[in-house]
């Protein structure tokens, strides 16, 4: 088994060096992407002999999403069969690789993932904003990705197998920030078994590229549209079934029967006049059908996640 390692570079140039020697001899490929590092990172790190090096470089910035693609798509050319994401900071341990491929390696898995949240000491010195955010996206992303069992999704530790990168279509991959939770969505569109692997982090003084602002701005959206992709994908064209059935008679009705419920309530206020009780009862009972249906769609959904290799 050839194991690649991917390390994106931007502003990295004074650790990346301890990145890249700090990896251990299984591994046969280490390929840097120097995403247009106003400091040279790659420079820095061709500076090093070892013959595993491969520096690559972009032309303009690209973000982590966009380096990792040309990344993945090297390793891909080199024959890699397990790729690794690391980052350039120093955060992740490279002691941890092992335990990061080995359901792979197990044919227990075809990605497996870092989680900070399986250790309440981690969990303790890490930075609480990260902490309260992490939470909160973990939770947007289990109903986005399908993926109900896992935690951390922005993590970055990451292996994948060769065989299920070749399936993904990298150049459809966000290419910024979203990257991580967007190979999530596609991963559960082709039925990929997701694996999490207690793994901590090291915090020192590095400083993030990542603007909260602009998180939270594009994130939202980005959900969203991810979301109605795999929902459209995975049970209206690839599959139908009864959680298809589910949708397109719950959402309309739920939806539907809020806005009349608001018109109604907006119109008996105006009014000052009740409704009669069958009215209220039609809504009440839309609404509340309407949402057991979508339960329904929602528990079909965690069922149908794959959890290990062959189910």
């Amino acid at each position: 088994m050839k194991i690649g390692v991917v390390i994106p570079a931007y502003k990295v140039c004074d650790v990346v060096c301890d990145v890249v020697k700090s990896l251990p001899p299984t591994v046969d490929h280490i390929i840097v992407v120097d995403d247009k590092c106003p400091y040279f990172s790659g420079k820095e790190v061709q500076k090093l002999s070892d013959k595993r090096i491969v520096v690559l470089y972009h032309e303009r910035n690209e973000g982590v999403g966009g380096s990792m693609i040309t990344g993945y798509k090297k390793a891909i050319e080199l024959g890699c069969d397990i790729v690794i994401k690391m980052d350039g900071d120093g955060q992740m341990d490279p002691l941890y690789i092992d335990k990061l491929i080995l359901p792979l390696l197990n044919d227990e898995a075809d990605y497996s993932k870092g989680n900070r949240f399986m250790n309440f000491n981690v969990l303790k010195i890490m930075p609480k904003v990260r902490l309260f955010g992490n939470s909160v996206l973990s939770f947007l992303l289990k109903i986005t990705s399908g993926y109900w069992s896992i935690m951390d999704p922005t993590n970055g530790y990451t292996a994948i197998s060769r065989t299920i990168l070749k399936e993904i279509e990298l150049d459809k991959l966000s290419k910024r920030y979203f990257f991580e939770s967007d190979m999530l969505i596609h991963l559960n569109i082709i039925n990929a078994v997701v694996k999490d692997i207690s793994i901590p982090s090291k915090y020192g003084d590095e400083e993030s590229s990542l603007s909260v602002g602009k998180a939270i701005i594009q994130f939202p959206f980005k959900l969203i549209k991810g979301f109605v992709k795999r929902i459209f994908l995975k049970y209206f064209i690839y599959d139908f079934n009864m959680a298809s059935v589910y949708i397109l008679l719950g959402m309309p009705m739920f939806f539907g029967g809020i806005l009349l419920g608001l018109i109604e309530w907006r119109d008996s206020v105006i009014h000052g006049t009740a409704k009669p009780l069958g009215t209220i009862m039609l809504l009440t009972l839309s609404i509340t059908l309407s949402f057991q249906m979508l339960l329904q769609a929602i528990s079909i959904d965690i069922n149908l996640t794959s959890k290990k290799k062959g189910t």
